[in-house]
């Protein structure tokens, strides 16, 4: 019996070890070629390429045989999700908030979870818990058994030994990528995730709060951008960049108000606005912009624009630059409300090309008023380059228009400068087939130099289409826009329409109107509520006179009624004189006092 138990080993099959059993299960290497192959790759690279999320491929150990069916089936969001939320309450967040971000953070818990199941499948556990594992904490004897724990226990333990402390779940539930957060959490995740759920808070409701101004701010994000003819400073190298990313998505920048949408992105291109305190930093920058005008309503849109100046420090950035433009003439009072139109006049490069734009327009012998007062109403003109300038100036000088004249047309209409040599070409273009000689757009253009920064298509040719329709004669169209370029420049919906109806209301035939357009230009161009209505009534109530004498003289909208008409009609009425209303208004004082009160 001895030798019997002392030979039942040589008679069992000698069992493999565990750390080999691996190689012991793979088929016989393929021999390749030496020269094909010069150096063979390790085995690591032979075995197939796990996909992430779905089922490993590679032979398992007899470990993970037992545990991948399991693994597998354990698998629930759920309970991914509870373990997420286990984590970020252990790193400081409330019950409420951890949920919250456990929700809104699947790819987190989906990355763990397909960790899990990774060393589920491979049945390395042992070798994590060494490893990685070892930054969980746990002791030895539990180390060796983390295998047999739970799923939820499992993830959970795996988001630990991330070390992230919540802030990258907290990344992702504010819509920023998972790979995006990874990057950013090491750098503000010493600040605490408590402090940061609070900081992400704040910045919502600072940034966010309203959507009255949403699509201001989409539309002049817009504009600012398209309107840079400069070369950016870092400053706004880094503005511009956020915006390339708001443009790749549908909406564009004009979604940048809402922050559903536009939040992610702020904090992918500035994740330095998380380590910026709330009681040291930010409130007291509102304080400070309120402080240079700019309505508290408006702060939002201003910092969405230009965010560099959140991170900026209020002494020694934003207030030094201010001091700046004090120095080229732009006083402190202006400041804020250049600010709501153009944030990035406190980049340094703007400050720098203003300098440039006062020497050229010196160089133009142009009033050097003439930039300050443009860059106040519209400041997006210090984003334009002087040799954009001087390419409009001088389609300025090809129309006739002096030096002197120039003044007036640039403070009057200073986006004018913005304008693009084809665009203001399409203005000059579209009047001349109109019948127009270039001296009369000239002098169109000194008049109503806003006509030239509007868009042929969708505002002058649709006026003009417009007037067609009611009937006005396109015969009569160039003499009526010559006497009254403003015309083209009357909105259809908002004036022109109403005020047409309101005459034909009143009893005057289309026919009517339309010779009264064309003896008087400017008759589409006085208020219903304040011109026509009152002259009418007095007109047809206490003068007596059919709507057929306005047809005749139709500048009787053009007299006021306190200072002309009525003492007028006194005067004829004390004397029983009856007159048509161009004797009776087109004479000057001396000529009416002449003929109807005997003096002379």
């Amino acid at each position: 019996m001895v030798t019997a138990a002392a030979t039942l080993p040589l008679l069992r099959p000698s069992l493999p070890n565990p750390a080999t059993l691996q190689l012991l299960i793979l088929p016989p290497p393929t021999q390749l070629h030496p020269k094909t192959h010069p150096h063979p790759l390790p085995l690591v690279f032979l075995l197939p390429r796990r996909r992430r999320g779905g089922p490993i491929t590679a032979f398992p150990s007899t470990a993970s045989l037992s545990t991948s069916g399991s693994a597998s089936t354990s698998y629930d969001a759920r309970e991914a999700e509870a373990a997420v939320a286990e984590l970020l309450r252990e790193s400081g967040a409330s019950p409420a908030d951890a949920a919250a971000i456990a929700a809104r953070a699947p790819a987190y818990a989906a990355m763990l979870a397909d960790g899990v199941r990774e060393l589920d499948e491979l049945g390395l556990w042992a070798s994590w818990s060494s490893g990685a594992g070892a930054l969980v904490g746990c002791g030895g004897a539990v180390e060796m058994d983390i295998g047999r724990l739970g799923f939820r226990r499992k993830v959970y333990l795996m988001g630990r030994s991330r070390r992230d402390r919540g802030v990258v779940p907290l990344l992702e539930s504010v819509g920023v990528r998972l790979s995006s957060a990874k990057l950013i959490a090491p750098y503000v995740a010493a600040a605490g995730l408590p402090v940061l759920i609070d900081r992400v808070k704040f910045l919502k409701e600072m940034l966010f709060s309203s959507s009255d101004y949403a699509t201001i701010t989409g539309r002049n994000a817009k504009r600012m951008m398209t309107h840079l003819s400069i070369p950016a400073d870092d400053a706004l190298q880094s503005t511009l960049s956020f915006f390339e990313k708001m443009e790749a998505r549908y909406g564009g920048v004009g979604m940048l108000g809402h922050g559903d949408v536009s939040f992610l992105y702020l904090i992918e291109s500035f994740p330095m606005l998380l380590l910026c305190s709330e009681d040291n930093h930010l409130k007291p920058l509102i304080d400070f912009l309120e402080y240079i005008g700019i309505p508290n309503p408006r702060i939002a849109s201003v910092l969405l624009l230009f965010p560099t100046i959140i991170l900026s420090d209020i002494e020694n950035g934003i207030k030094p630059t201010i001091y700046e433009w004090e120095k080229v003439g732009i006083e402190r009072g202006h400041i804020g409300r250049m600010l709501v139109k153009y944030p990035w006049i406190l980049s340094t490069g703007v400050v720098e090309n203003y300098k440039r734009i006062l020497l050229f327009f010196k160089r133009k012998k142009i009033s050097s008023t003439v930039p300050g007062i443009a860059v106040k109403s519209w400041p997006h003109i210090l984003g334009c380059s002087t040799k954009s300038m001087n390419s409009i100036l001088e389609m300025f000088n090809d129309l006739g228009i002096s030096k002197n004249m120039v003044v007036p047309v640039i403070t009057s209409s200073p986006q004018l400068l913005l304008r693009k040599p084809n665009e203001f070409l399409q203005i000059v273009c579209f009047l001349t087939e109109m019948g127009f000689d270039k001296e009369t757009v000239g002098k169109i253009l000194c008049r109503s130099p806003e006509i030239f920064a509007s868009n042929v298509d969708s505002t002058l040719r649709k006026k003009i289409d417009f007037l067609v329709d009611f009937g006005v004669s396109k015969h009569h169209l160039p003499r009526i826009i010559r006497k009254y370029p403003e015309i083209l420049l009357l909105d259809i919906n908002h004036t022109l329409l109403p005020r047409m109806n309101y005459l034909l209301e009143v009893g005057f035939s289309k026919k009517d109107v339309c010779s009264m357009i064309f003896r008087f230009s400017p008759l589409l161009g006085y208020s219903i509520e304040f011109v026509m209505k009152p002259k009418l009534e007095f007109l047809l109530i206490t003068m007596k006179k059919p709507l057929k004498a306005v047809v005749e003289y139709p500048r009787y909208f053009s007299y006021s009624l306190e200072g002309k008409i009525k003492p007028r009609f006194w005067v004829l009425q004390s004397r029983n004189i009856d007159c048509s209303l161009t004797d009776m208004l087109a004479k000057n004082d001396e000529l009416f006092a002449e003929e109807y009160l005997g003096a002379g």
